[in-house]
This record gives structure tokens, sequence and C-alpha cells, in this order.
């Protein structure tokens, strides 16, 4: 597991393992192994700290309350590059849809988002019985007319992070590191259509 997983510190390859099955590890017992083998990652205090504000509490106590979502861009070694976006919930942090590209977000590629997500949720003909949060940057795929008009339609309501402080969406950037950092480093990724062959597997994992 931690050659598949290089960048998974000790915490998260003991959740891997309950996940398998392995309900008895305990996780003193994973952090001594993979300390002895010399498989840890960085020591509290070793590693640079990131000093960006955060503004607000982003993680909610149910479901379906707030949604949040954001972009990426991963670049591929023959120069071209993949866009991403995806919607996560602040609850249980399901990825309940994304979209990829090798052109632009656009508004268009946001609704499609925002529709797999609802339907993923409440069926094809389903809306969510009160409005849920949209939390997004301003980007002007997110902010644009015709993704706040879409959305409302869909039991969406848009808020959007401050201007001065995009990393208030904290849990949406903490997935981008995720996946930029235990998914696409660890791949190889010769050209977009590799790559976009590749996201459905980093997502469903």
């Amino acid at each position: 597991m931690v050659k598949d997983r290089a960048t998974y510190g000790y915490r998260l390859v003991w959740a891997r393992l309950r996940l398998a099955g392995h309900d008895r590890v305990n996780h003193k017992r994973v952090y001594r192994v993979m300390r002895d083998e010399g498989w840890l990652l960085y020591r509290h205090g070793e590693k640079p700290v990131d000093t960006r504000k955060h503004e607000g509490k982003v993680a909610v106590k149910e479901s379906d309350v707030r949604w949040c979502s954001d972009g990426l861009e991963l670049s591929c070694d023959n120069g071209e590059k993949v866009r991403v976006a995806f919607a996560l919930d602040c609850c249980d942090r399901e990825i309940m849809s994304w979209v990829a590209t090798t052109k632009g977000i656009d508004a268009a590629l946001v609704g499609d988002l925002m529709m797999q997500a609802v339907e993923n949720r409440f069926g094809p003909d389903g809306k969510p019985p009160k409005p849920i949060e949209w939390l997004t940057d301003n980007g002007s795929c997110y902010t644009a007319a015709e993704t706040r008009s879409f959305a409302k339609q869909l039991g969406l309501k848009p808020v959007t992070t401050p201007v001065t402080s995009p990393q208030s969406n904290g849990m949406a950037e903490s997935f981008v590191k995720t996946l930029k950092r235990d998914y696409a480093k660890l791949a190889d990724r010769p050209d977009s259509q590799t790559v976009m062959a590749l996201l459905p597997k980093w997502f469903d994992d």
C-alpha cells in the first residue's frame, strides 16, 4: 500500500487498512512499522506551514446543506493541459460530480457540474427540499449570470468567497492538493488523452 500511495502519512494508511477490513489494526502499530521502515512523511514542524488566512468555517454538520466547488489544472509531458472542476459536499466530503476538458472551464461546463451533482443526490427529476449553498471562488465561470441563474433553478444558492481571501474555500482547496499530490504527481501523464482516461479511477478512489 505504501508503495502505491507514496504520499500517504501513517494515519491515511491506517484509514485505508480499516476500509479494507483490517479493523483490529492500531494506528500506533502502523506508525511504528512505517517509522522503522523509513516510510514516514514530514514530522510536525519540519514542513513549511501555510500562513494564508482561512476565513469562516466551511464544514457543516449535515449533508446537502453546503456544497463547494473549485477547479484545477493538470499539465502533461507534451505541453497539453487538462482542466478539471468538481462538486464536493461540505459535510460528508463526497465528490458528487466532476467535469474535465482540454479547453477552459466555462459557464456551460459548470452548469453540467451542478446538474450532475443534484441528480447524484436527488435523482434525475429530483430537487433539494431547501436551497443548498453553492460555495465557490470568484472565477468567471462561477460568477457568470448564466451560472447563477441556472444554480437557482436547480435549488442551489450561489455563495462566493471574499475576493481577498479565496482560501476561504479551504475544503475544496484541500481536495485539489490531495488529487495533485496523491494521484497526478505519481502518475505518468504523457498527454491529455491519458490523463482524461485516468480521472474516473482517481475520483472513484
